[in-house]
């Protein structure tokens, strides 16, 4: 319409009203999501935490007001698994919405240590790209997830990676282009084992890595509430380093 709002419905007081646009059977379409808006070299913007020392970002209530952290998960968080009933307490309060299934845009070393725990660890172009999920919390959804994965007592980092969305298939089915791959990233966090292990880690499992978390390895998790009580997620660690592979 030109200027002056000429065509619009008038209602009583004068004011114009605005008709919607309204698609099959007067529903008005829905949009699709967007995940964020895009930036050079074919990435997306998406919310930057402040950045920590060693380039980790600062871990729980690190965030400015109302803004939400994009997170990809691997493991025991994905549905069906064996932790995803913290996330699914999350979105029922309104503090995790699920974006995507998602993969690493890069390869990244991925394997199951003691007690069937899945550990992702920072060695860009080794192991494999890994399938995994998205998600965005909330600032106080992002501090109960940063408890179970243990942030602050050195189990695991919460660090930046690119991830693709994928829409098709799950576990490998999509086709590995690496040019889609850059054109389709965006920036999210995942949990990585903590560096004062991780390479370690990687050594221990012979340097091969998997490619997804799969529903066998989860059938041999034991949960941090059925675990010991003599024994540490770090001793359980350093007792399976120790041990013969």
């Amino acid at each position: 319409r030109g200027e002056g709002g000429a065509g619009l419905p008038r209602v009583p007081g004068g004011v114009r009203r605005r008709r919607r646009r309204q698609g099959a059977g007067g529903v008005r379409p829905r949009l699709p999501l967007r995940l964020h808006r895009p930036v050079a070299g074919g990435a997306r913007h998406v919310p930057r935490l402040p950045v920590g020392p060693g380039g980790s970002r600062a871990q729980g209530g690190g965030m400015e007001g109302d803004r939400t952290a994009l997170v990809f998960v691997y493991g025991t968080l994905k549905r069906g698994f064996p932790n995803y009933s913290l996330l699914d307490d999350l979105i029922r309060d309104g503090d995790a919405t699920f974006v995507a299934a998602g993969r690493t845009a890069s390869p990244f070393p991925l394997v199951v240590g003691p007690l069937s725990i899945p550990f992702l660890i920072r060695l860009p172009g080794s192991g494999r790209r890994v399938y995994g999920e998205i998600y965005t919390l909330s600032p106080r959804g992002l501090v109960r997830v940063d408890d179970l994965e243990g942030t602050h007592r050195g189990h695991y980092e919460r660090l930046t990676l690119a991830v693709v969305p994928v829409t098709s298939g799950r576990d490998g089915a999509e086709a590995d282009n690496e040019e889609a791959a850059a054109a389709g990233a965006v920036e999210a966090e995942a949990y990585f084992a903590h560096r004062s292990y991780a390479e370690d880690m990687w050594r221990r499992n012979g340097e091969r890595g998997l490619g997804s978390y799969s529903e066998e390895d989860a059938r041999e998790y034991v949960r941090p509430e059925d675990r010991l009580p003599d024994t540490t997620f770090l001793g359980e660690v350093r007792r399976f380093l120790a041990s013969p592979s």
